[in-house]
């Protein structure tokens, strides 16, 4: 197998089968399932194979395929911005349950939104709240505002290029952020697929890893309204 004599895990692997031939195939996952897949179509393999290629040269599929899942939503990726992880998901749970009310009109930060996948899911479950999505990156903040109209939250939310949350005032209700996290000791460490492919800014979180949580702490105190969260 191809992929494994790369080096990637054959779980992972299979996986990695799975959604390059979907997307060479325009299959959703039911078709998949139900399909005779030991005939491949004419021209299957003259596509995928330069697919395979890079995956195995450690390219993370989902910047192969251009779309990650993310909350039930496709999500655009690019080498600019993290590919969304499936737990970060928490976030969104975690943000909604302090949210009871999903009709009110809730003011919500996310600092460092990249793809803009936590904005965006949040933006879905709360139909009147307001969103402002923070990154220092222009890169980054193109592939947001592009899924935003994707998914038709574009007229709910807020893009600005700035570091955590310089330049806002609020009081808002709730600051959500996945910050970088990474200690700089560790980033040789990272696998291929994260190290050489996703954004250095997204990942490094200085010698002890918690640098940007700290700097988001402090500043996230003089935006939230008393009784905001920062999570």
């Amino acid at each position: 197998h191809r992929l494994v004599a790369a080096g990637i895990d054959r779980p992972e692997a299979a996986i990695d089968v799975e959604v390059l031939a979907r997307h060479v195939l325009g299959w959703s996952r039911a078709q998949w399932f139900s399909s005779n897949r030991e005939l491949a179509p004419e021209g299957f393999h003259t596509k995928a194979d330069p697919l395979v290629a890079r995956r195995c040269q450690r390219e993370p599929v989902a910047q192969i395929v251009g779309i990650r899942e993310f909350w039930g939503l496709d999500i655009e990726v690019t080498p600019d911005v993290l590919t969304p992880r499936p737990e970060s998901e928490l976030l969104v749970e975690t943000t909604l349950a302090k949210l009871v009310n999903r009709s009110a009109p809730w003011t919500i930060v996310d600092v460092g939104t990249g793809s803009g996948c936590l904005a965006i899911a949040l933006a879905s479950e709360l139909p009147l709240a307001h969103l402002v999505a923070t990154d220092v990156s222009p890169s980054a903040l193109r592939v947001a505002r592009r899924n935003a109209a994707r998914h038709q939250t574009n007229d709910r939310t807020t893009f600005l290029e700035t570091r955590f949350l310089n330049g806002l005032d609020g009081p808002y209700d709730l600051v959500v952020s996945n910050p970088p996290y990474i200690p700089d000791r560790e980033m040789a460490k990272l696998p291929p697929e994260v190290g050489l492919h996703e954004p250095d800014c997204a990942l490094r979180g200085g010698p002890d890893g918690l640098d940007p949580a700290r700097s988001l702490a402090n500043a996230a105190a003089s935006c939230l309204r008393v009784g905001g969260w920062l999570l």
